[in-house]
């Protein structure tokens, strides 16, 4: 069949990795210091991993090839997370999946000083679109999915949404809906998520999040205890249900 595919043009390629990690499908990897496509049957054609080349040694072309085989594509991932080579962290330090260790609140009391609100958050990167689907972090994770303004509007954001909770944050207005959804659907498909808490602002252009992660367990198969709360721009809870 013909379809879009891409094309790695390796005597511009320096090597640096950077779409090794932009690839959600893990269809690249640097073979002799160079990028390859390991298998047309791994790249799904979005490109994701053009804007990343700093060289523009990779482009999207019309040719003859294998169907995408979402299958093949989640096996290797299994075995990468089994080998622990998935997530790579070469390249770009913003998709480096890490966890965090978060030493307990110290109150200051000495004069002079004062006390500060400890972060709670527990794991990086916390972009949807940075987050690999197969990092280690996610299995048996309670999810907190956030809308981006949440956390400014409301003031113990940390203290009563990030405790303890996976966060993975994005804007339903401003960034791509669709590879959301199917990034999210893969990442509840690739592991088990005991719960999920969705915040949001009340304005109308926000509640695409909602719409983004529903769509996403429907898309996965898969009935995950879920909590939805609304904030006012006011920074009050207007609904939590």
């Amino acid at each position: 069949m013909k379809r879009k595919v891409i094309e790695i043009d390796r005597d511009k390629c320096v090597g640096c990795g950077l779409c090794v990690n932009a690839c959600q499908e893990s269809a690249i990897e640097l073979v002799d210091g160079k990028a390859q496509l390991i298998s047309e049957e791994y790249c799904d054609g979005l490109g994701n991993c053009l804007p990343e080349c700093p060289t523009g040694a990779i482009r999207l072309v019309d040719r003859e090839a294998k169907p995408y085989n979402q299958e093949s594509v989640m096996e290797r991932m299994k075995d990468q997370k089994k080998s622990s080579q998935a997530p790579s962290p070469g390249g770009c330090p913003g998709r480096r999946a890490m966890r965090l260790s978060r030493p307990a609140a110290e109150e200051k009391t000495r004069s002079g000083e004062t006390s500060t609100m400890p972060s709670e958050l527990n794991q990086w990167p916390v972009q949807l679109g940075l987050i690999h689907p197969h990092a280690p972090y996610l299995d048996g994770s309670d999810l907190l999915i956030a809308a981006d303004c949440c956390a400014y509007a409301y003031g113990s954001f940390h203290k009563d949404f990030i405790s303890g909770k996976i966060t993975v944050i994005g804007c339903p207005k401003l960034d791509d809906r669709d590879s959301y959804v199917e990034k999210l659907t893969e990442m509840l498909k690739a592991n088990e998520i005991r719960s999920i808490t969705v915040t949001r602002m009340e304005v109308p252009c926000c509640s695409g999040i909602i719409g983004i992660v529903k769509k996403s367990m429907l898309n996965a198969g898969k009935i995950i205890p879920y909590r939805e709360v609304t904030i006012g721009t006011d920074g009050q809870i207007v609904s939590d249900v």
